[in-house]
């Protein structure tokens, strides 16, 4: 619901001298053009606390001050690619101790965050909170991954006004050409890692579908997974695809509903972390100059063959 508009000072005490003059509720609303319910909310709180200035409103203050507000939101304006763990820090030395749930929150309010994603990952939370461990024991988590022999060519997520994408803060500098790549889809359970290969083909729908055809039950079989184990995936077309849903259905696979922008909440994320840099320096001292290359990297940085 939309916020109204607070009444002026003048217009609270005008319905109090009204009231006091032995005009009606509805008279009143009608001659100052208010609703009944406001003029009968101003006369209770008068009648009540003497008063018709604001009171002291209910909840806890807010643990970042303005000027600590002002701060993060110009970092991240500055830097659109700074982490919540790294705003937390620049808080704690500043002397304000937060969590990252509320910085996320106080960005959010500042127009950086879409509320529908914020709802749609509390709606998540909320509705797996008291799940218990085996249930998530018994799902399968899945990813697909590029691997760039220059840096990442992957999604980077940015801090970011409306309209503001393009702007060269939030984008990405490539090479001339482009550089060599190969992509690769894989899955794990809590029970150790499924199937791990290397896409060859244009990762389409189709592609995806043959995929899953051919390696995600024998990868539930191989990690011996309960009746009735979930499936996840994200939300990407080609995953979300009428096609693609028809196919899970047809093969009674049970589909974990997934929030939109949330591959943070994925734990494959963070397992290929260290297959997705494989030419960074704090990961692996040789540099990838070919698919050749990133291939048998790939081979070194995962125990599964390919």
């Amino acid at each position: 619901m939309a916020k109204t508009k607070e009444l002026s000072k003048d217009t609270r005490n005008k319905i109090v001298d009204l009231h006091q003059v032995g005009k009606t509720e509805s008279a009143i609303g009608k001659q100052l053009g208010l609703k009944k319910s406001t003029v009968g909310a101003i006369i209770r709180k008068w009648k009540t606390y003497k008063t018709t200035d604001n009171l002291p409103r209910s909840g806890a203050p807010r643990k970042i001050s303005p000027h600590r507000v002002k701060m993060i939101t110009r970092t991240v304006s500055k830097n659109p690619r700074t982490t919540l763990g790294d705003l937390v820090n620049d808080l704690q030395r500043a002397g304000t101790k937060v969590t990252k749930p509320t910085i996320s929150n106080t960005l959010r309010r500042q127009g950086l965050l879409k509320p529908e994603h914020v709802q749609a990952r509390l709606k998540f939370a909320r509705e797996h909170l008291d799940d218990p461990e085996e249930d998530w024991e018994n799902v399968i988590w899945s990813e697909e991954t590029k691997i760039e022999t220059f840096g990442k060519n992957s999604t980077r997520r940015v801090w970011r006004t409306k309209n503001a994408e393009l702007h060269p803060k939030n984008t990405i500098p490539t090479v001339k050409h482009g550089g060599e790549n190969i992509m690769l889809w894989g899955c794990f359970s809590a029970k150790g890692p499924g199937r791990l290969i290397r896409v060859k083909e244009r990762m389409n729908g189709t592609t995806y579908r043959e995929i899953l055809s051919e390696n995600l039950l024998p990868s539930a079989r191989a990690l011996k997974m309960k009746r009735g184990w979930v499936f996840q995936h994200g939300n990407d077309p080609k995953h979300t695809a009428r096609a693609t849903k028809e196919w899970l259905r047809k093969k009674h696979f049970q589909v974990l509903e997934w929030p939109s922008q949330s591959p943070d909440l994925n734990p494959f994320r963070k397992s290929l972390e260290g297959v997705e840099s494989p030419c960074c320096p704090a990961t692996a001292p040789k540099h990838y100059c070919s698919r050749g290359d990133l291939h048998g990297g790939m081979g070194q940085n995962t125990s599964n063959s390919v």
